[in-house]
Parts: structure tokens; C-alpha cells; sequence
């Protein structure tokens, strides 16, 4: 019997692609790939700031860590085998040939079809190969199967035709729905919530970002558990000392799920403890900015609508920027000035998506309060995607859980190179506090820059002060950190008259005329 106790890792396990002898490389999800061999081979151009090939170069593109996350590929053609698990936490999601099912309850047939063309990007970002795809017109989806009868009938010959390994429903599925349709069809079954944690755990970098994933990837697992045969629900009482058990382990009697769920449950303590202390980091930076006044600008919007682009574009940062769902995880932050001389930061985050698992949005808090606590929220949105409209909603929905939906609010409307223009013009009209740009051709960045620093806030405490010019480090600082409405020198000093914190103007006041 294996002795699991001795290696515990939900998340590894995850990750985890077969064939791999290091137990290393199962944990570094540096050491993973996104779709890009799959983009390639349907036509798809992979990555949306590619360099320029004009200049030679992109500055949207973070070209070190893109290359970092592309030195290993997942290797196609291997199988995924349904077989007796004994080791439950280890069940590995190795999506390569998939197979996509939706079921349609509201909306257009445009809708749904979005719908799933969105559920193949992201079975692509995940490193798999999409075989067919098939979606179902009903009041709810089925209690048992989430497809009918006559549909799980019809999902069994296609993946017995085409060799598909895997099935990947468009919603999350009960654990009872997961096993029926699992024995239904014969071959592994993920659903979206799974899908989209996949995704997450090979593209978390920071310590952080890997703790967050773990703590969804569990939280999600927890209820989960489950096995073929008889392994799950055997007792382990007495002396199990030998087998594994250990101290915690003896007594009446402990099922092995149960076990497992024990040690779950603990594993999500731990996490939780280690999270919290990497909030308190996170606040004491955000205190700082607050003490000194710093206004904050939070970049969000829905996966890949070109958030990471638009930052580079608009700082320099040099952040990753590929063309794939959720890309980036590890929020970045970075210091700018106005035109005018005024200092304040500005944030990429997480991307959202339709539905985004509630795991995911408890386990990254954390990092999306960084959104709820700006000044103002940089709205991004694709303008070339089939329905821009409904990305504003989800993001607004994810806003609204975060209670970020009172935040200021600029909408941009990004790639307007390969949008339709009478798209843009709806968008334009449909949000009146908008601005259309292409961070990948410099196009409205201009403008974009100019709307962000007007709905900056403004220092509250007016001032005329005369200062002497052995303090130019107070002129320095009004530059910064306050407004200058004007500005004289003098015989007797630099005469000034403006806006200033609180702060600033408690040390002006002894200058003051």
C-alpha cells in the first residue's frame, strides 16, 4: 500500500503530465506550456504582440519570461487510461485530446457558440488538441448526467470514433454528474472549473500565485474525492502503523477518503496561514501608497483582452503578454508620473472570464483587493472579440463580488487594429466614458493617457505660498504629489499657488501669503 502521507500536493498532482520521471518538474509550472503548438497547427498566429516586423521588436512584450514559459512543450499523443486510482489527490488532469460538450439553457445560438469557441481556447491554453464539440438545447441541465440520455449515447460514439481521452463540459459539474457521465462514456471527464484551475496552476509563478492556486485547487477537490473499486471505503483501524497509517491515523476505524479529506482540510489550513501573512506584506505596501497620498490605477478586464499589452504600453514595464487565456496571474505593479509631474502606480491583475469559479475568486482575494482599494478602475476590454458586451458584464459581475463596483470607472476598448469599426463606434456609444486605442500599434494611447490622469484625484487643500529657495525639495514634492495652478520667482523666493495633501500643505502653511 502507498504511503501518500509522505507527499501531498493537490496542486503537483494537478500539474502533473504522464511521462515525466523528475518529481521536480511535476511542481514548477514554469516548467509547463500553453497552447501555442496546438494555435500553430489550427491556423491560430500565437501571441497578440508579436514582434514587430519593422523594428524587430514589441515594447508590449515581455520577451524573457515568454521565452521561459515556452523552453518545455507538453508532448501530443499521449493517453489518458481510466483505471483504479488509489491515490485520489493524485488524479491528473493530462488533457491532450478532448472532446467539448455544452448544454444551452438561455440566450442565442450565437451565444452558445461563443460560448464553446471560448471553452476551446482555454482546452487550447491548457495544452490540448480539440477534437469535435456538441451542445444540447434544455430547461436545465440534466440532474444526472448534465447531458440527456440520447446525448451521452451520441458524446460516447464520438469519442470512441475520433480517440478522444478526455470530455470537457462547459459548466461545473456535481460529483455525481462527473462519476455517471465518467461511466457512461468511459474516458475522464473535467468540467470548466477544473479546466480553468488547470490553466491557473501552469501559469502561477510568484509563491503567492502558486499558494492561491493550490488553496482553489483543493477547496474544489475537497468534495471530489472519489475512486473505482472498493479502495476508498476500507477501514483503517488497529495497528496500521505498517501500512502507513501512523500516529492520527489508528483507532475504530478511518476510511481512507476520509483520510484524505483530513488531510485536505489541513493542507487548506496551512495554505491559508502562509496566504495571510503574504497579505500582511501586501497591505503594509499598500499603507505606504496611502500614507504618502499615491493615487493607485488598477488595470482589470476579461482574459486576454490586453491588459498586460496596455501596461507596457503605458509604463514600460515590460511585463509577459502572450496570446492566451489567463497569461497573467502574478499582479505588477509599476510607478508612473502624469504629464504634469504628478507620481502614481499602476496595476495589471488577474484577467476574468464568464463564470469564473467561485474557488478562484476566494482564493485570490488577496490580490483582487488591490482593485477594490484603487482610485480609479482601467476597464479593458477586446474590441475584435464576438461579444464585447458580454465581457463588460462578466468583469462588472466579478467587480460587484469584490465590492469594487463603486470605483471610478474608465473603459478602453483595445485592439481596435483588428476590431470592426462600427463595433468600436457601439461600444464608443454604449459606454460614454471610453476611449478606443490598440496597445499593440501606440493607436489612442495618447488619449488614454490623458483620460486616466483627468479622473486621477485631485489634491483637496488649496495653497499660496511664498518658498524660500533653500527649499526647493517642497517645490520638488508639490511637483509630485500636488498641483501647481501657478508659479512666480521672485526676490524673496519662489511664489506658489496650487493644489497639495494634507500633508504636504501642513508644511507649506508656514510659508503661506
Amino acid at each position: 500500500m502507498t504511503n501518500h502521507a509522505e507527499d501531498f500536493s493537490l496542486a503537483a498532482a494537478l500539474r502533473a503530465t504522464e511521462g515525466w520521471d523528475d518529481p521536480d518538474d511535476l511542481t514548477d509550472p514554469t516548467d509547463l506550456t500553453d497552447a501555442d503548438d496546438a494555435a500553430e497547427d489550427d491556423g491560430w498566429e500565437s501571441g497578440y504582440a508579436d514582434a514587430d516586423p519593422e523594428d524587430g521588436d514589441d515594447p508590449t512584450t515581455g520577451d524573457l519570461d515568454l521565452v521561459e514559459r515556452h523552453e518545455l512543450r507538453r508532448v501530443a499523443g499521449l493517453r489518458t487510461e481510466l483505471e483504479d486510482i488509489t491515490e485520489v489527490e493524485y488524479r491528473q488532469l493530462r488533457l491532450e485530446r478532448v472532446v467539448l460538450v455544452g448544454v444551452w439553457t438561455e440566450g442565442t445560438v450565437a451565444d452558445v457558440e461563443n460560448a464553446m469557441a471560448e471553452l476551446a481556447l482555454l482546452a487550447e491554453t491548457a495544452g490540448s488538441e480539440v477534437l469535435d464539440a456538441i451542445y444540447q438545447r434544455r430547461q436545465s441541465p440534466d440532474p444526472a448526467t448534465y447531458i440527456g440520455r440520447g446525448k451521452v449515447e451520441g458524446l460516447r460514439e464520438i469519442v470512441q470514433a475520433t480517440g478522444a481521452d478526455t470530455v470537457i463540459c462547459d459548466g461545473e459539474l456535481a460529483p455525481s454528474q462527473l462519476r455517471n457521465l465518467e461511466d457512461k462514456v468511459k474516458v475522464k471527464v473535467v468540467d470548466r472549473t477544473a479546466l480553468i484551475l488547470d490553466i491557473f496552476a501552469q501559469h502561477a509563478k510568484s509563491k503567492e500565485g502558486q499558494a492561491q492556486v493550490e488553496l482553489a485547487q483543493l477547496s474544489y477537490m475537497k468534495q471530489r474525492l472519489r475512486g473505482w473499486g472498493g479502495n476508498l471505503s476500507r477501514q483503517a483501524g488497529g495497528r496500521v502503523g505498517a501500512d502507513g497509517g501512523g500516529i492520527g491515523g489508528r483507532g475504530p476505524g478511518e476510511t481512507k477518503i476520509e483520510t484524505d479529506r483530513r488531510r485536505i482540510n489541513d493542507k487548506i489550513a496551512k495554505l491559508r496561514r502562509e496566504l495571510k501573512a503574504m497579505k500582511g506584506t501586501r497591505d503594509t505596501k499598500r499603507q505606504e501608497r496611502r500614507r504618502n497620498e499615491i493615487p493607485s490605477v488598477a488595470i482589470a478586464g476579461y482574459t486576454n483582452a490586453g491588459k498586460s499589452s496596455l501596461l507596457n504600453r503605458l509604463t514600460g514595464a515590460g511585463v509577459l503578454v502572450e496570446d492566451a487565456l489567463f497569461a497573467t496571474l502574478d499582479p505588477t505593479t509599476r510607478r508612473t508620473t502624469t504629464g504634469d509631474g504628478r507620481v502614481y502606480t499602476m496595476s495589471d491583475t488577474v484577467g476574468f472570464v464568464r463564470h469564473l469559479p467561485h474557488q478562484l475568486v476566494e482564493a485570490f482575494r488577496s490580490t483582487l483587493e488591490e482593485v477594490a482599494d484603487a482610485d480609479l478602475i482601467v476597464h479593458v476590454v477586446d474590441g475584435s472579440h464576438p461579444d464585447p458586451e458580454g465581457q463588460l458584464s462578466a468583469v462588472r459581475e466579478v467587480l460587484a463580488d469584490i465590492e469594487a463596483g463603486q470605483v471610478p470607472e474608465l473603459v478602453i476598448i483595445n485592439k481596435v487594429d483588428a476590431a470592426d469599426p462600427l463595433v468600436v463606434d457601439r461600444l464608443l456609444r454604449r459606454e460614454p466614458h471610453s476611449v478606443a486605442v490598440s496597445a499593440r500599434t501606440g493607436e489612442g494611447i495618447a488619449a488614454a493617457i490623458a483620460a486616466i490622469e483627468a479622473d486621477l484625484p485631485r489634491p483637496q487643500v488649496e495653497f499660496t505660498a511664498l518658498v524660500p529657495y533653500a527649499r526647493g525639495d517642497l517645490i520638488d514634492r508639490i511637483h509630485k504629489d500636488g498641483e501647481i495652478g501657478s508659479l512666480e520667482h521672485t526676490a524673496d523666493g519662489t511664489r506658489v499657488t496650487g493644489r497639495a495633501t494634507e500633508a504636504l500643505a501642513g508644511e507649506l502653511a508656514v510659508y503661506a501669503v
